[in-house]
Parts: structure tokens; C-alpha cells; sequence
């Protein structure tokens, strides 16, 4: 049976890009590609080692958002893709790309509380009794398309910030591959594979 291929985008240390890479390459799905807008990212290393192609098309180069989208959804479907994963890609996207692919995010917090690029940190300091992790949708509105799993853990009285957030690793080094497993499978909407995965 054809493995069904993903296209990885990626901005900074790539754990979840690696950890995708050796749980699923070639074994459940192929990774065409990944892409980084961070020329140093750490995660381009990574992908290398495991012959995976990378794409680097930095932010700084282009006069305008749009612009930037337009290089991204073009290097995107040139890989024809069946699914798109952001695995820690620190961009916005504007309708121009997020209207155009089919992709998921994984964003650290139990949506929708605590969207954006503070979710770990606000998380941490927050009231809530639980921390955990989402994957959902992408859409035109940030952290805001469909959630389609989640995982979640209970705050230890002595919780540090450090332990928080490799907690929260854990949870997404879990839940990203197997959401993207069922996903290919064509377990396609957010209420099946919410439910395949509890």
C-alpha cells in the first residue's frame, strides 16, 4: 500500500518534527518535506539526518506577509501533500495559505484556552488545575480552527515551569503521530478521531 505523504513545518529545536520522523517515516506515512522559515533552525539538522528534504524560505526576505505566504503555499504544493503538520512553526498565516491546505497544528494548552505563543507560560501561572496539549484544525483564525484531540495532566503542588513544559512534550510527542496516523487513515472528522483516541 503507497504511503500517503506530509509535509512537516517547522521553526526552532524540532523535537516534535523528529520525533514524527522516526515514528512514522516510511512506516506509516512519508515525509515529503519539511519546511523552516529559520535559516539556523536546529530542527533542519535533524531532518537531514534522516534524508528528509528541507526547505528553508526565510521571513526576513520577503517585503511583506503576503508575499512570504505566497513562497509557503507554493513550496507546499509542489510536495502534494495529504496533510500538512505545523510542528512548532512560529508564524501567523494569513488566509492566503491557511484557506488552501489541509493542516494541523499542535499548540500547547487545552484549547481554547491560552492561544498564541505564550501558552505554556500562561498556562503554567494560570489557575487551571490541568495542563495539556491540542491538536486541531488550522484555520484563518489563530489556534482557533476545530480541536480534534486532546491531552491533559493534572499540576503537581510543585510544579516548575521546567517540569511543565517536558510534560507537555511528552503529551505531544504522544498525541501528534497517532492523530496524524488516524488522520491518513481517513478518520476525518474532529468527532471520530476525538473519539478513536480517547
Amino acid at each position: 500500500m503507497k504511503h500517503k505523504n506530509i509535509v512537516i513545518l517547522f521553526s526552532g529545536e524540532g523535537s516534535n518534527l523528529l520525533n514524527i520522523i522516526e515514528k512514522l517515516h516510511q512506516k506509516e506515512c512519508h515525509v515529503t518535506a519539511a519546511i523552516t522559515n529559520r535559516p539556523l533552525a536546529k530542527g533542519i539538522e535533524k531532518a537531514q539526518r534522516h534524508n528528509i528534504k528541507v526547505e528553508v524560505i526565510d521571513h526576513k526576505e520577503y517585503s511583506s506577509r503576503d508575499a512570504f505566504d505566497t513562497q509557503l503555499l507554493e513550496t507546499i504544493n509542489h510536495y502534494q501533500p495529504d496533510l500538512v503538520v505545523m510542528a512548532g512553526f512560529m508564524r501567523i498565516l494569513t488566509p492566503l495559505v491557511t484557506d488552501n491546505i489541509r493542516a494541523i497544528n499542535v499548540h500547547p494548552s487545552l484549547l481554547p484556552l491560552f492561544k498564541g505563543g505564550n501558552a505554556i507560560f500562561e498556562s503554567f501561572k494560570s489557575s487551571e488545575k490541568q495542563g495539556g496539549i491540542s491538536v486541531h484544525w488550522v484555520s484563518s483564525e489563530l489556534d482557533g480552527g476545530e480541536v480534534i484531540a486532546q491531552n491533559s495532566f493534572d499540576k503537581e503542588e510543585d510544579e516548575t515551569l521546567e517540569s511543565f513544559t517536558t510534560k507537555i512534550q511528552k503529551l505531544e510527542h504522544q498525541l501528534l503521530p497517532e492523530t496524524i496516523v488516524q488522520i491518513l487513515k481517513g478518520v476525518s472528522t474532529s468527532e471520530e478521531v476525538r473519539e478513536f483516541t480517547e
